[in-house]
């Protein structure tokens, strides 16, 4: 079970940190990735992190250099480090959790991750 939250209402510039913790699962042996949704648009893919500790990230091209996944295996948390928001970026954020490892260039599906959380909703003001 995935649960999402950290979301809220910032202004453009501004940075925020979303969580996501998983129960019930061995956190350390899971994938992990972020996706979101804008208002009128599907569902896409944002971040995700390789198992264990150290492992690959992955990121969009609209995020690359602004937000960072990073996860704390101790206290089955995943994170998401979002810098320098702009109101493009304003979303319901989804995390979802791939038992083992990534393949390949697959990250980006929605369709491998196996659970997925409720969304938190980020705002981004101009």
């Amino acid at each position: 079970q995935l649960q999402a939250s950290g979301g809220g209402l910032v202004q453009a510039g501004d940075s925020l940190r979303l969580s996501c913790t998983a129960a019930g699962r061995t956190f350390s042996r899971d994938s992990f990735g972020w996706f979101r949704r804008a208002p009128g648009k599907e569902r896409e893919f944002v971040a995700a992190t390789m198992p264990w500790g150290g492992g690959a990230t992955y990121y969009a091209d609209s995020v690359k250099g602004r937000f960072t996944i990073s996860r704390d295996n101790a206290e089955n948390v995943v994170y998401l480090q979002m810098t320098s928001l702009k109101p493009e970026d304003t979303a319901v954020y989804y995390c979802a959790a791939k038992r083992g490892a990534l393949h390949g260039a697959t990250y980006y599906l929605q369709r491998i991750y196996d659970y997925w959380g409720q969304g938190t909703e980020v705002t981004v003001s101009s």
